[in-house]
């Protein structure tokens, strides 16, 4: 399994383990299979309705040429969007990537943009659809970090979360095998940063001082960039904070 190398702000490198083919490949199935479902439950709606909807169209509407494109365009768009709308929302992850526990990160460390899922989705065409996939399969084959021509494009790369990942720091906080990150930049933290953040939060939440604990709210943003997810609690997001840290930072 290839490793994938990213070099924090920090100057701290963490070795991310490179998805597999065959794991993008099954990711790519279920997605398939999703985009399937829906068309079959479409189709099954457009079975019990089509007789008296057809009626209505000819007795009420004057269905033109353009008429039908913006029908079939409006049934058509979550099937030629998902992925894209699905990594933009869910963090680099359509529902197969998150089933096989793997995601799309940028390499230098920062969180990918709508405009990096968006280069890798424009560039599906060339990887994915027009040569059933053989583009994508030599690209990654070829790549040191397992990348596809979109992957190139945009600088991200698809990482395996359900590897552990090294570094050689201080574990700060024990956290299982099998946790998902949520804020990926955390590595811009160091750990003297990450020691200081733990030990104003333990003694903020034991003297119940909201002010500290706003404060070192607002000091994270600041260097990682990214804001809490909603309906997050400043304490909730610290401690989230610090577990992610870890995750990134834990030993082999």
């Amino acid at each position: 399994m290839a490793e994938i190398q990213i070099t924090t702000t920090q100057n701290v490198t963490i070795n991310f383990k490179a998805a597999e083919a065959g794991e993008r490949i099954l990711a790519y199935l279920i997605d398939f299979a999703i985009k399937m479902t829906y068309l079959f439950f479409i189709s099954f709606l457009f079975g019990i309705f089509s007789e008296p909807l057809i009626d209505y169209i000819d007795e009420n509407v004057n269905v033109d040429p353009w008429s039908v494109m913006a029908i079939i365009i409006i049934i058509g768009a979550p099937i030629f969007f998902y992925t894209i709308v699905s990594e933009t929302l869910l963090m680099g992850q359509t529902l197969g990537k998150k089933v096989m526990k793997i995601r799309v990160v940028k390499i230098d460390g920062y969180r990918a943009s709508f405009l990096d899922y968006f280069i890798r989705w424009v560039m599906r065409f060339v990887d994915i659809n027009i040569f059933s996939g053989v583009v994508a399969l030599i690209a990654i084959g070829s790549s040191k970090k397992h990348q596809r021509l979109g992957g190139m494009a945009s600088g991200t790369a698809v990482i395996n979360l359900k590897s552990k990942i090294g570094i050689n720091h201080t574990i700060l906080q024990e956290v299982s095998d099998d946790y998902q990150p949520t804020y990926f930049s955390v590595i811009k933290l160091s750990d003297n940063d990450v020691r200081i953040i733990k030990e104003n939060f333990i003694r903020a939440k034991r003297h119940n001082d909201h002010q500290t604990l706003l404060i070192l709210r607002q000091k994270i943003i600041g260097v990682i960039g990214e804001e809490p997810l909603p309906d997050v609690t400043t304490e909730n997001f610290i401690s989230c904070i610090i577990k992610d840290y870890n995750h990134f930072t834990k030993n082999m």
